[in-house]
């Protein structure tokens, strides 16, 4: 058998529209894997291993378990949210065009929150809380311990984008394609 015939037949086979339906389909599963690993990363940190922290340890030693626990969580989010970019624009041809614009919108949307709370407000609360003494101390409301308050309360608030978020992303993936 003559190479270069193998090697024509392999670049048919690559061009050939089965191969890329079958990658389409590879790479479409990646995507919502991405999605689905960080809806369920978001949701198991959020609602479950947060709380039961919390419950099992007294408050300071949580917020310490927890603070450990953080910059592997937020990277995680920010690693699954720029992977999902790369594979929504692989994807593209699967998606209709409204769905495929407002992924991207969505994706883009959470790469920025992720970079901003990884790099930006993570740091700050990290800061801020070595500034506070104690948080079983319920009568301190030191300065510190309010803007912790706060930074805390936007930190909570985008985690909970981010899960609307990708909700909407997996909803878009399974609703919004093409005929």
């Amino acid at each position: 058998m003559c190479p270069v015939a193998a090697n024509c037949r392999m670049v048919d086979l690559f061009l050939s529209r089965e191969y890329n339906y079958h990658m389409n389909n590879i790479w479409n599963f990646g995507y919502n894997l991405a999605l689905s690993l960080w809806v369920g990363g978001i949701s198991i940190f959020t609602f479950i291993i947060t709380p039961v922290i919390f419950r099992s340890f007294e408050r300071d030693m949580a917020g310490k378990i927890v603070g450990e626990l953080f910059p592997g969580y937020l990277m995680y989010n920010l690693a699954l949210s720029v992977i999902s970019f790369f594979l929504l624009i692989t994807i593209r041809p699967l998606l209709a065009k409204s769905g495929f614009k407002l992924s991207l919108i969505l994706v883009a949307c959470a790469v920025i929150i992720n970079l901003f709370v990884v790099f930006k407000l993570h740091p700050e609360i990290v800061k801020v809380k070595q500034e506070v003494h104690s948080f079983n101390a319920s009568a301190d409301e030191s300065p510190a311990r309010n803007k912790f308050r706060k930074l805390h309360a936007v930190s909570a608030s985008l985690n909970l984008l981010l899960l609307a978020d990708g909700i909407t992303l997996l909803f878009i993936s399974s609703m919004l394609k093409k005929q």
